[in-house]
């Protein structure tokens, strides 16, 4: 079992950046592919980004490329989502979450999930 508490969600200017963090409970947290998703008011929950156990493979959508970056440090247990550049399109509440199989896209590969962190960007 693996818990997964998010922080770092707020309210930012566009063009301005914030960092997401995700703690996991549990000693086998090296072991599991961590992904970002998020969902906006009246949309679908979206892929974001993924990033495997070793952080050698990694995954955005295309409308973050350039801009998201997704990390993970195992020895705190805490997986990151580095945003700049941020737009008002970004807002939504995002949601991280851990697979005990390979990452992907694809939400029903996901295992875990937290409760989720709101972000919102102002024009």
């Amino acid at each position: 079992q693996v818990q997964l508490v998010e922080s770092g969600g707020g309210l930012v200017q566009a063009g301005g950046s914030l960092r997401l963090s995700c703690a996991a409970s549990g000693r086998t947290f090296s072991s599991y592919g961590m992904g970002w998703f998020r969902q906006a008011p009246g949309k679908e929950r979206e892929f974001v980004a993924a990033i495997n156990w070793s952080g050698g493979i990694i995954y955005y959508i295309d409308s973050v490329k350039g801009r998201f970056t997704i990390s993970r440090d195992n020895a705190k247990n805490t997986a990151y989502l580095q945003m700049n550049s941020l737009k008002p399109e970004d807002t939504a509440v995002y949601y991280c979450a851990a697979s005990i199989g390979t990452v992907s896209g694809r939400r029903r590969e996901y295992d875990y999930w937290g409760q989720g962190t709101q972000v919102t960007v102002s024009s």
